[in-house]
């Protein structure tokens, strides 16, 4: 595969009017780090998003809003000078997969979300707390029950609309114990699913899933399968108790909506399209978009992530390919394949954080890629957040200036 050096991507975008780029957050623009709480944002990141509007949007599992949203570390990052929602500075997009939208002025919606899934997302994490309360004592026989309260505390975060267990903190405490790691991935599924059958037993069928990350895809009955933990990395770290319907991919197309509507003033998914009705496959994501908007009025889209994986099944005999970029990417990838379109995929190295991932530094791409994979990695950032961030800056001065994007 011949990929695009950075600067290479850099100058092919510089000219192009009819442009949106869809970017991840964390480990994209932001280093990953064991405590989500220590993340920060870089000012000039932020204000390179404002430069580049309505051509930029993000697509994020983490949240916009609540003490741990994306929005707090946009107000730290700018200066006192700076208020982003008077300036529209806030990060336009979409958050936890798909079902919280912000516009650049920090305007919060949840379509498509019911009063009754809000209070059962509103007592999970005490929920996740003490479940995992009981489960922990079985792998920490030596803790007491204060240094397991503290490890349960820190490891559920209280999101609106996406509450998470996040192992990142409790795998710190186990740095080279593969197997312990093993069993608190076990225990993670496990008390997960028991929330699932919670919101069963109050009415709330089909109203939630888990997201696992990072994972090896889906396994038969759709669910996703968790990334066992190896030496040299810790697999999947989080899961997600999110809403039905909140995956990137029919996000991308929610955010295709919008800029269709504000270029040409017509919404070809209609006004009320979410991601809660939205298509739920990559087959018929695709063809809606065939359906409703004309080949040529696509614009170039470019989709940066940090978060790929392939691995081979264990019998050999086949790809575990997941992550939850991948979908989303590989949508657009196949747009631009239908429409025409050079469409780009950039993937960002988030190895360089506290959190043990597969370095894009590898020539194999081991962890992250396969020689069958049908996702085109076009530029890859080996140097991560840092690497992206300066782009980024570049791209919106570079943009801005230019008489043919203004």
């Amino acid at each position: 595969m011949q990929r695009l050096s950075p600067d290479q991507l850099l100058q092919e975008l510089c000219g192009v009017e009819d442009l949106l780029i869809v970017q991840d957050l964390d480990g994209v623009c932001m280093q990953l780090v064991n405590d989500p709480l220590t993340r920060q944002m870089d000012g000039a990141y932020v204000m390179a998003a404002g430069q580049l509007g309505d051509t930029f949007a993000v697509l994020t599992n983490g949240e916009h809003e609540g003490r741990r949203g994306v929005n707090r570390l946009v107000e730290q990052a700018l200066s006192a000078d700076h208020d982003p929602a008077q300036a529209g500075l806030y990060l336009r997009g979409l958050a936890a997969g798909g079902v919280q939208f912000q516009d650049r002025y920090g305007q919060l919606s949840h379509p498509g979300v019911s009063e009754a899934e809000i209070a059962f997302l509103a007592a999970a994490p005490l929920r996740m707390e003490a479940l995992l309360k009981d489960g922990l004592p079985e792998i920490f026989p030596l803790h007491s029950l204060e240094q397991i309260a503290q490890l349960a505390h820190a490891a559920v975060l209280d999101t609106q609309v996406s509450p998470t267990v996040n192992l990142n903190g409790i795998f710190a405490a186990i740095p080279e114990d593969v197997e312990k790691q093993r069993m608190m991935q076990t225990l993670l599924q496990r008390l997960m699913e028991t929330l699932l059958a919670d919101a069963e037993k109050q009415g709330l069928e089909g109203s939630f899933f888990l997201h696992v990350a990072p994972n090896l895809g889906r396994n038969a009955d759709g669910m996703e399968r968790l990334k066992p933990a190896v030496k040299g990395d810790v697999g999947t770290t989080d899961i997600q108790f999110m809403l039905s319907g909140s995956i990137k991919e029919a996000g991308l197309l929610v955010l295709l909506n919008q800029y269709m509507a504000r270029r040409y003033g017509e919404v070809p998914f209609g006004d009320d399209f979410n991601v809660r009705v939205a298509p739920q496959t990559h087959d018929a994501l695709l063809k809606l978009v065939q359906d409703r908007i004309p080949a040529e009025r696509m614009p170039l889209l470019v989709g940066v992530g940090d978060t790929v994986t392939s691995n081979p099944s264990t019998d050999g005999a086949t790809w575990l390919r997941g992550g939850s970029d991948r979908g989303f990417l590989t949508l657009l990838q196949a747009l631009g394949s239908w429409s025409g379109r050079e469409n780009r995929v950039v993937v960002v190295d988030s190895s360089h954080g506290e959190v043990d991932r597969p370095s894009l530094s590898d020539p194999a791409l081991r962890g992250i890629s396969d020689p069958e994979d049908p996702l085109r990695l076009d530029v890859l950032m080996t140097a991560g957040p840092k690497q992206y961030i300066n782009w980024f800056c570049q791209l919106a001065a570079q943009r801005s200036s230019s008489p043919a994007t203004i």
